[in-house]
C-alpha cells in the first residue's frame, strides 16, 4: 500500500501549524513592504522649521545667489563671531566665501559645530556655481550668450518601447526587466536552498532520534523520501501563495496612499503629467511614473508560470540529494562536505545570472540557462528581457529529467543510507548504493 499521501499530510501539517511558520508567513511581507515604502514614506515629510544659515561675503558679490528655501534662511554678516562656535548658536552653519570665485581665485567654506547635511552643501554647490557660470558667460560679451549656451546644453529625452505580438508598442524598461529578473532569481536560490536544507535536517534529525527505524518498518523508504520531498514543497508553496496575496494587498493599499494607479493607461497618463510638470502620483515624478508604467507591461504570466515551474524542478533537483545525504550522514556537521559543492553550484548559478543581465542572450546566459544544475536561477533572469519560447521549452525539459533521474538515484542511495550508522561514507560507497 502506497502510505506517501498520509507522510505527506502529516509532514505538511506538522510544518505549518509551528509558531515560527505563521510568524514568518505573516510578517516577511510586511518586513518587505515596510523597507521599500517608509523611506518614501518618510521622505515625503518636509520639516517646518527653517534653519539660519549666517553667509559672510567679504566680496560682496555673492551672498544674494543663495536665497532661503523651506529648509535653509540665509543671514548674510559681517564677520564669524566667537558665539557662532558654541552649541548656543543660533546658526546651524555659517559660510564663509573669499576672493573673486569667477576668476577662480576664490574659495568657500562651510563651519558647523555638526557634521553639515548633504542638503546644505549641494544648495550652496548649485547656487553659487550658477552665480559664477552665469558671470564668467557675462564676462564674454557676446550677445545672447546664456540662451545660446543653455540651448546648446539642452539634452535629447530618449524613451525605449517594446512591441507586443499584436504589435502594440508599450513602455519599455531594462532597469524594471533587471529588477523583476534579480528579484525571481534570488527568490528561486533562496527557496531551493532553504527548503532543500529543511528536507535534510528532517531526515538527519528521525536518523539521529532512531525514530527512522520505527517507520521504516511500515512504509517504504523511497514512499518516506518523496512523502518528506513533496510536503516540504507544499509548505513552501503555501508560503509563497500568502506572501504574494499579501504583498498584493500591501501594493495596493500603498497604491492608494501614494496615487498610484495599478491601470496602466492612468499611469501613462499620470507620467504624461509628471513630464509637463503637473502634480501627479502623490508628487512621483517622471522617471519613477515611467518604470512603474513599465513594470507593468513585463509579461507577468510567463514569468509567474515559468518561475513555478523552475522552482518545482530545482527544488526536486536539489531536495533529493539533500534527502540522500541527509540518509547517507549521522548528523548535520557530517553533511557539510557533501553539500558544500551543491552551494558552489547554486552560487556559480547567481555569479552566470548577475553576469547575464547586461547579455541575456551571450554564450553564458544562454548555455547556464539550459544546464539544469543552474537553468532555474539564470532562465528566471533572461525571462523579462525575452526568451525564445523553444530555448524556455528545452530548458524545462532537460531540467525535469535531470530531476526525475536525480530522485530515482537519490532513493536508491536513501533506501540504502538510512538505516547505517556509525560512518561517514565515501562518494564511492554513495556510488555503489546508487547502483544497487
Amino acid at each position: 500500500m502506497n502510505k506517501t499521501p498520509i507522510i505527506i499530510e502529516t509532514e505538511y501539517l506538522q510544518r505549518v501549524r509551528k509558531k515560527s511558520f505563521i510568524l514568518l508567513t505573516l510578517l516577511m511581507p510586511v518586513i518587505i513592504a515596510a523597507t521599500i515604502f517608509i523611506p518614501i514614506w518618510l521622505g515625503s515629510f518636509n520639516s517646518n522649521e527653517q534653519k539660519d544659515i549666517a553667509v559672510i561675503d567679504s566680496t560682496y558679490q555673492y551672498a544674494q545667489a543663495l536665497k532661503d528655501n523651506e529648509q535653509y534662511h540665509f543671514i548674510t554678516v559681517p564677520a564669524i563671531l566667537p558665539e557662532m562656535k558654541t552649541d548656543s548658536s543660533n546658526f546651524e552653519a555659517v559660510v564663509q566665501i573669499r576672493g573673486d570665485l569667477v576668476k577662480g581665485t576664490g574659495s568657500v567654506a562651510v563651519y558647523s559645530r555638526k557634521e553639515v547635511p548633504q542638503s546644505l552643501t549641494s544648495y550652496i554647490d548649485d547656487k553659487l556655481n550658477a552665480k559664477v557660470y552665469h558671470e564668467r558667460l557675462a564676462e564674454t560679451g557676446i550677445p545672447q550668450i546664456a540662451e545660446v549656451v543653455k540651448n546648446a546644453e539642452k539634452e535629447i529625452t530618449l524613451k525605449t518601447y517594446k512591441w507586443s505580438d499584436n504589435g502594440k508598442e508599450g513602455s519599455s524598461d531594462s532597469a524594471a526587466a533587471m529588477a523583476i529578473g534579480l528579484i525571481t532569481m534570488l527568490l528561486i536560490y533562496m527557496f531551493v536552498m532553504m527548503y532543500g536544507a529543511m528536507v535534510m535536517n528532517s531526515v538527519t534529525q528521525e536518523k539521529t532520534n532512531r525514530i527512522v527505524e520505527v517507520i521504516i518498518s511500515s512504509v517504504k523508504p523511497f514512499q518516506l523520501m518523496m512523502g518528506k520531498i513533496i510536503a516540504i514543497f507544499l509548505v513552501g508553496m503555501t508560503q509563497m501563495v500568502i506572501w504574494g496575496i499579501l504583498l498584493v494587498l500591501i501594493l495596493m493599499i500603498a497604491g492608494a496612499v501614494f496615487g498610484i494607479s495599478s491601470d496602466p493607461n492612468m499611469l501613462a497618463q499620470q507620467s504624461m503629467m509628471a513630464q509637463q510638470g503637473m502634480t501627479a502620483a502623490g508628487g512621483l515624478d517622471a522617471d519613477t511614473l515611467s518604470m512603474i508604467h513599465s513594470f507593468m507591461n513585463l509579461p507577468y504570466t510567463e514569468i509567474f508560470i515559468c518561475f513555478l515551474l523552475f522552482f518545482l524542478g530545482g527544488y526536486l533537483l536539489f531536495a533529493s540529494f539533500f534527502a540522500a545525504t541527509g540518509a547517507s550522514v549521522s548528523n548535520a556537521d557530517d553533511a557539510g562536505q557533501f553539500v558544500f559543492p551543491v552551494t558552489l553550484i547554486m552560487v556559480f548559478g547567481l555569479y552566470a545570472a548577475s553576469a547575464s543581465i547586461n547579455n541575456p542572450d551571450g554564450p553564458l546566459a544562454f548555455w547556464t540557462s539550459i544546464i539544469p544544475i543552474t537553468s532555474p536561477i539564470v532562465m528566471m533572469v533572461r525571462l523579462p528581457f525575452g526568451v525564445p519560447m523553444w530555448q524556455v521549452i528545452l530548458s524545462i525539459v532537460l531540467l525535469f529529467a535531470t530531476a526525475i533521474g536525480m530522485v530515482w538515484v537519490s532513493g536508491k542511495i536513501y533506501r540504502t543510507g538510512i538505516l547505517m550508522y556509525g560512518k561517514k561514507p565515501s562518494l564511492k560507497e554513495m556510488i555503489r548504493w546508487a547502483k544497487k
